[in-house]
């Protein structure tokens, strides 16, 4: 069976690859707009984080002999911990000028971190093997599917909305957001603002590190990865709209779908077509899809 010309079983495989892509858009965009909507910075070292989830999950399994399931759970703690580590160490003194030095001191985390561990593992990529339990595919009749790929899916729309849930809809998340708003306020409920500030941050980096994990058994894990992929999601922020949770999970899961589209009707345009629709998107609203307008 055909549509437009294209069959159907690759029409489908490119769509669900697209998703796939999509879930890592989405959580790493996720990550983004968390640490934009309730810190205010923009953090460009998002790429390199998730590259060290990746990392650690490789280090993790093939020097220390832990579980892929260990890693998933030990590597976005580190990452988490590192990325406190910079908030309280040097962020938080640049929460209060322009965006532009915020923006300047995470874009030097980047180029160190890649520094770092292109000196230790070079350009080569390395490989962390599927979970036994994740190995083999499941027969869909028209195709098979990597059982990896579905669960790299379902793991990153679980996150996503249960980070949206908590956010926006629960006291905690509240706090967040009042506590960015006003946060002599807040502390006058007796709420550590600054370590609330903190911990947000952690969490933030936290996401990207979670999906570095996710990403180590199906891509190549090189000091660069996260270079390659941080313009996108970037683009993915932009369009759903700077700060908000549930744009990013939505622009980076349909973008995605979008890109596997046009990977089978005009391949030469699939690296292209997300900042095709984000010059599109913000002639029309400058805001991005679910952003506010001023």
């Amino acid at each position: 069976m055909e549509i437009f010309g294209v069959p159907l079983q690759a029409m489908v495989s490119q769509l669900l690859l697209g998703l796939v892509n999509g879930s890592f858009y989405a959580m790493l965009s996720l990550g983004l707009a968390v640490i934009f909507g309730l810190l205010n910075v923009i953090n460009f070292s998002h790429g390199a984080l998730y590259m060290m989830g990746a990392f650690a999950a490789y280090i993790g399994v093939t020097t220390f002999g832990l579980s892929y399931w260990a890693m998933l759970a030990l590597a976005p703690l580190l990452v988490g911990v590192f990325g406190i580590i910079v908030e309280k160490s040097m962020l938080r003194w640049l929460y209060k000028l322009d965006h532009l030095y915020g923006l300047l001191l995470t874009f030097g985390i980047t180029l160190l971190l890649e520094g770092v561990f292109r000196s230790f593992f070079g350009n080569s990529g390395q490989s962390v093997s599927v979970p036994e339990l994740l190995q083999g595919r499941t027969d869909l009749g028209f195709m098979e599917l990597p059982n990896y790929r579905l669960w790299v899916v379902f793991a990153s729309l679980t996150v996503c909305l249960l980070t949206w849930f908590v956010i926006e809809k629960t006291k905690l998340g509240a706090y967040l957001r009042a506590g960015t708003e006003n946060p002599k306020l807040v502390e006058a409920f007796g709420i550590n603002v600054p370590l609330m500030v903190t911990l947000t941050y952690g969490f933030g980096v936290a996401l990207a590190g979670f999906a570095g994990v996710l990403a180590a058994p199906i891509i190549n894990v090189t000091p660069l990865m996260g270079s390659n992929l941080i313009i996108v999601v970037f683009a993915v922020v932009v369009i759903g709209g700077m700060g908000s949770i549930m744009g990013s999970i939505i622009t980076g899961l349909g973008l995605g779908v979008i890109e596997g589209l046009t990977r089978v009707f005009y391949p030469e345009g699939s690296e292209v077509v997300v900042f095709v629709v984000m010059v599109i998107v913000l002639l029309l609203r400058p805001a991005g899809l679910f952003g506010k307008e001023k």
